[in-house]
């Protein structure tokens, strides 16, 4: 049943993971004046903010116990929902993208290079947190754990799965900035660019994609 647990956050943990902002956001860091310093509290931030808010999402929707119960109905109506507002989220990116070529991230965000590790953190935190995106995203994964069956240890593993799978790439362009000397910061130049470039298409097509499965699963269970 773990296993079950665990193959239903692959998916939101990818989308939230390929999300372009978080991930241009912390290269910025990494690659600031204090970045061995404010890598780290940037990505301390991130696992904060998308931590409570995987908490939050299972609060909310953990009572599901039996298939059959009125809160499974609950669930699989709030995984229409979600995959619904993710399909809306990713067709209004689309339609709203600027077309591709060279660009440069927001103000706020350039900021981040001369960031202190306390505005690091506070940064991370929001942007894990508080994103919409990521809250969506976020109850999606908790409404497919839940779906499994499984309670207790077995929920909270497969919850803490989600935020470190969720949260690699965040963790890996720290490591790349730490460790990686000139060739890692090279990689990581070329890899904000590439997400500056192409962050609306990118951030589309993941939304629509994983938003078609998640609605797809809450259909499936509704109509069992």
């Amino acid at each position: 049943m773990l296993l079950q647990a665990l193959g239903a956050v692959l998916t939101p943990a990818l989308a939230v993971a390929l999300s372009p902002f978080p991930v241009i956001g912390v290269v910025v860091v990494v690659s600031g004046t204090h970045g061995r310093r404010t890598g780290p509290a940037f990505a301390l931030g991130w696992l904060l903010g998308l931590g409570a808010a995987t908490a939050l999402a299972v609060l909310l929707l953990s009572g599901a116990a039996d298939a059959a119960s009125t809160t499974a109905t609950v669930v699989d109506v709030a995984r229409v929902l979600a995959g619904a507002a993710l399909v809306v989220l990713g067709v209004r990116t689309w339609l709203r993208r600027a077309g591709d070529g060279p660009k440069e991230p927001p103000a706020w965000m350039a900021s981040l290079a001369t960031a202190s590790p306390g505005g690091a953190l506070r940064t991370g935190l929001l942007l894990g947190g508080a994103n919409p995106k990521n809250l969506v995203l976020a109850s999606a994964a908790v409404a497919a754990v839940v779906e499994t069956g499984v309670r207790g240890a077995t929920l909270a593993v497969a919850v803490g799965v989600f935020v470190l799978l969720a949260s690699s790439t965040v963790l890996a362009a720290v490591a790349v900035g730490l460790v990686g000397g000139t060739a890692g910061a090279a990689a990581l130049d070329r890899t904000r660019a590439l997400m500056v470039t192409h962050s609306a298409a990118l951030t589309a097509a993941v939304l629509v994609l994983i938003g078609a499965n998640v609605l797809g699963g809450g259909l499936d269970g509704l109509g069992r």
